[in-house]
């Protein structure tokens, strides 16, 4: 069976290309593997037939791009949704406007499956009631936490959470670039994912500077910053987290001490190291099943493809959801917690 997929948003994410990892030269014009349209591009089974964007400008290079015909353009994405016959649709449109998109998916699509970019919303009311529709109209809500869908990760988490090669973490340090909604929840989710917990307290600071502006050359202001601040998970860790630094000098690194062992991640440079507590010595050895480290040009760039199997596999009822809405409402929770405290 082929399903049929549409994308609301013809951004960027959606498959347009994305200024900082793509050539602006071939933005709109190259079929981009790193996205929605290049993750259904290639999943046996899976078919993009259409896509929705208030700016028709935007539309035709999307379409034009990915060789979509006239008939699947539109620009009221309820029209796509009630005419075009989809199994799943991708919400690519920017964090504020994904309540309303994922809320019209699910109400109106008569769908199996929608594959959000992350954050899930920009408030955790939004996220519980996206959650609660699609639950409603048994839809799957996938999140596009794209470090979820890399295999590394995926083994890492078997070891810490299903092995516990750390025993019982304590302490846990994350560091990443702001800002706090657009690039950091990568950050989060991977530590909540890492911990398997949940958010209790947290204090928090927020710098009030981005690079939407600077680094990237963004034609308008925002409000989304850096910050960062504690966070005492769930299960006791202390967890400290710094997204306040810019985008040229960060660098993605996390650090965790357990009872049993410690870890060592930088995502930006591919060094992951472990050590192995014995005797009250830490004695530095391989990942068991691991080979090598996380890197972006790598693993990011396989993970959409990662993603749209996932999402074939849970249309085919062949898979659990390992990246639901209600798991990346637990980053998004510590992001508006950093806001309220400030």
């Amino acid at each position: 069976m082929t399903y049929r997929a549409g994308i609301i948003g013809a951004g960027g994410i959606a498959g347009l290309g994305i200024l900082g990892l793509h050539d602006e030269e071939d933005i709109g014009k190259k079929k981009f593997t790193e996205s929605h349209a290049g993750g259904y591009h290639a999943t046996d089974d899976i078919e993009l037939v259409a896509v929705a964007d208030l700016d028709e400008e935007k539309l035709g290079t999307f379409g034009e791009a990915w060789e979509l015909p006239d008939s699947g353009l539109y620009t009221d994405h309820r029209e796509m949704l009630r005419e075009a016959d989809l199994d799943v649709v991708s919400v690519c449109t920017p964090s504020f406007l994904h309540h309303e998109h994922v809320v019209d998916a699910a109400r109106l699509g008569d769908l199996d499956a929608i594959w959000c970019e992350k954050p899930i919303a920009s408030s955790v009311t939004e996220a519980e009631e996206m959650c609660a529709v699609c639950d409603e109209e048994e839809v799957e809500l996938v999140i596009n936490h794209s470090f979820r869908f890399t295999d590394r990760l995926q083994r890492l988490r078997e070891l810490v959470v299903e092995e516990g090669i750390l025993g019982e973490v304590k302490s846990a340090s994350a560091l990443f670039r702001r800002e706090l909604l657009r690039n950091s929840t990568h950050l989060l989710d991977t530590l909540v994912y890492l911990l398997d917990a949940r958010a209790e307290r947290v204090s928090g600071y927020i710098n009030g500077e981005n690079d939407a502006v600077d680094a990237l050359e963004g034609d308008r202001e925002v409000d989304d910053s850096g910050g960062g601040g504690f966070v005492v998970m769930d299960d006791g860790t202390f967890a400290t987290v710094d997204c306040t630094v810019s985008r040229p000098i960060s660098s993605m690194s996390f650090q965790f001490i357990g009872t049993e062992g410690k870890l060592y991640l930088n995502n930006d440079d591919g060094e992951w190291r472990y050590w192995r507590l014995e005797d009250g010595t830490h004695v530095e050895e391989d990942l068991p099943g691991i080979e090598g480290a996380w890197r972006w040009d790598v693993d990011y760039r396989g993970s959409f493809a990662n993603a749209a199997g996932h999402v074939r596999d849970l249309l085919e009822g062949d898979a659990e959801n390992h990246s639901t809405g209600k798991e990346a409402t637990r980053s998004l929770e510590i992001i508006v917690g950093f806001y309220i405290s400030h």
